[in-house]
């Protein structure tokens, strides 16, 4: 349906634009029989040699005048129209991408919802139908957990989207320990790799910030789930926070698959995730870092993605004091 629409915008503009050259040609053309016209008509009509002659230069030259008007005025029409067809065409472009995007989005989340429902189900399914030791049931116990805070995450992300696209989302500014925050980040949802030294954290002390601290909670869990995501099997990550003169210098880095420069304006994009094949079949919704990014701005905080050597990338993000 939307290669049709494409292919039909493409046949009625390339009419358009044929239409408008011909007639032009036709225009200059009938302006050209009329000036050769009126030269034979002064030729018959005097007997003066130097008059026809001066008659007939005036006639070339006013010819010659018409035609440059025609074709001018014709270029600069063509050129406004060939300008707003393409903003046209960007714009139904941007409107299919979009619509792509979205469809895709509604895909990811409904398997997203899907997995972790399912799995719980399946743990608690367990545990009613089998007599398990104590030991046992605590480990399904922490497995349904840990799903259900994945589907905890997933549902907060959408809403605080939607919220943020609708404008709809209040800012709820307060003075708050960052570092304390990060560190209670790591404990609450990360504490497996913590355990494992997968996750470090390197947490300057009491770095205090007047912010939403709900959404800046929000940039921290995306950004470390992105960072644990994209390593696949080789995580390695670092999150460290510091001072620095006027400013709290947050920095996540990864050993991971890195991002390539084309994409990292893209990735901020909501609903995009990466052409790589390899990022593509990872779980994702495409809104994580769309929600950074948003929040990011709404603070007056900068973001920056950096290459992390030799493998991997660096988010950094830097709020004012």
């Amino acid at each position: 349906m939307q290669k049709r629409t494409v292919l039909i915008f493409s046949i009625f503009v390339s009419y358009i634009v044929f239409q408008f050259l011909w007639w032009e040609v036709l225009l200059v053309k009938q302006s050209n029989e009329i000036i050769k016209e009126k030269q034979n008509l002064v030729a018959l009509s005097s007997t003066n040699y130097d008059s026809i002659l001066n008659d007939i230069q005036e006639l070339e030259s006013k010819k010659l005048k018409r035609v440059y008007m025609i074709v001018g005025e014709g270029t600069v029409f063509m050129l406004i129209l060939l300008f707003g067809i393409m903003k046209v065409r960007r714009s139904i472009k941007k409107e299919i991408d979009l619509n792509e995007q979205q469809k895709n989005f509604i895909l990811s989340v409904s398997h997203e919802l899907k997995t972790p429902i399912a799995a719980s189900k399946l743990q608690i399914q367990t545990l009613l139908k089998h007599e398990l030791d104590r030991g046992k049931q605590v480990e399904i116990l922490n497995h349904a957990l840990d799903e259900t805070e994945r589907l905890n995450k997933l549902v907060e992300n959408v809403l605080t989207a939607n919220q943020l696209n609708n404008k709809t989302n209040i800012l709820h500014k307060e003075n708050f320990n960052l570092s304390a925050l990060i560190e209670t980040i790591g404990r609450r949802y990360f504490s497996a790799l913590i355990h494992n030294h997968s996750l470090k954290m390197y947490c300057e002390a009491n770095c205090v910030l007047y912010a939403d601290k709900e959404l800046i909670q929000s940039v921290i869990v995306n950004l470390i789930e992105n960072a644990v995501k994209y390593s696949f099997d080789n995580v390695d990550v670092l999150v460290t926070l510091k001072k620095e003169d006027q400013k709290f210098v947050l920095e996540i880095s990864d050993s991971g698959i890195g991002i390539n420069e084309t994409e990292k304006e893209k990735i901020f994009e909501n609903f995009y995730r990466s052409g790589n094949e390899d990022t593509r079949k990872t779980k994702g919704t495409g809104i994580g870092l769309f929600l950074v990014k948003t929040i990011c701005d709404i603070h007056q905080a900068s973001i920056a993605v950096l290459p992390n050597q030799p493998s991997g990338s660096i988010f950094k993000v830097e709020f004012q004091k």
